[in-house]
């Protein structure tokens, strides 16, 4: 109510929207309950509600999964991708957590030292940061990890294996029908290496080519 006066929302706009809000960010249990008996995540849920109230064009949000549980997160995330989706909102993100990254951004920009050092969608920062896949097998009977150029197995209990590949060394393609012919997988799953790894990867290749400079 108080916010709806500092944005001079009209009475009638602010219920609706109240009630539009209200129900995107599932807090009909907690509108009546005070700030101090919420958790972080129902307070972060709050906050983004109230600072949707007015209708701004572009949020800024801060961190805003820091500090909470894994399912938080998950639920702070699928409602930042609503937001985006069903109201047009535009969402400037800033996050140390790079799963933030991976599951709500289309677009990301990575910054160094005070530098840009990527600026493009976040399909592009995997494909060109990071020449890796997992490959996971369950296998229907066991087998020892088998032994080829450019991967490497990361985890193995005879049954289940994980295979590191380099996609330079390695076409997956090639790969995939190989272990296919030569093992009996019951079922098989490949994967991209945790945007961690991409982000750490880019500010390795960062770091190299400013001390490329500096000695030169």
């Amino acid at each position: 109510t108080l916010l709806a006066a500092v944005y001079e929302v009209d009475e009638h706009d602010y219920r609706r929207r109240l009630a539009e809000l209200v129900e995107l960010f599932d807090l009909a249990r907690l509108i009546e309950t005070p700030v101090r008996r919420l958790s972080l995540g129902e307070r972060m849920r709050c906050e983004i509600a109230a600072s949707l109230l007015h209708r701004p064009a572009v949020l800024f949000l801060d961190e805003p999964t820091i500090g909470l549980d894994v399912v938080a997160k998950q639920t702070m995330r699928d409602l930042v991708r609503r937001l985006n989706q069903e109201e047009g909102t535009t969402v400037v993100l800033t996050s140390h957590d790079a799963g933030d990254v991976e599951h709500v951004c289309r677009r990301a920009i990575v910054i160094n030292h005070g530098s840009i050092v990527f600026d493009d969608e976040v399909a592009v920062l995997r494909r060109e940061y990071l020449a890796t896949k997992f490959v996971t097998l369950v296998l229907a009977e066991r087998a020892a990890a088998p032994e080829i150029a450019g991967v490497r197995c990361t985890e193995n209990d005879g049954v289940r294996l994980t295979l590191e590949v380099d996609t330079s060394m390695q076409r997956l393609d090639q790969l995939v029908a190989g272990l296919l012919a030569s093992l009996q997988v019951a079922d098989l799953t490949i994967a991209d290496p945790p945007m961690e790894r991409v982000i750490a990867e880019m500010y390795r290749r960062d770091a190299r080519r400013s001390e490329g400079v500096a000695h030169g």
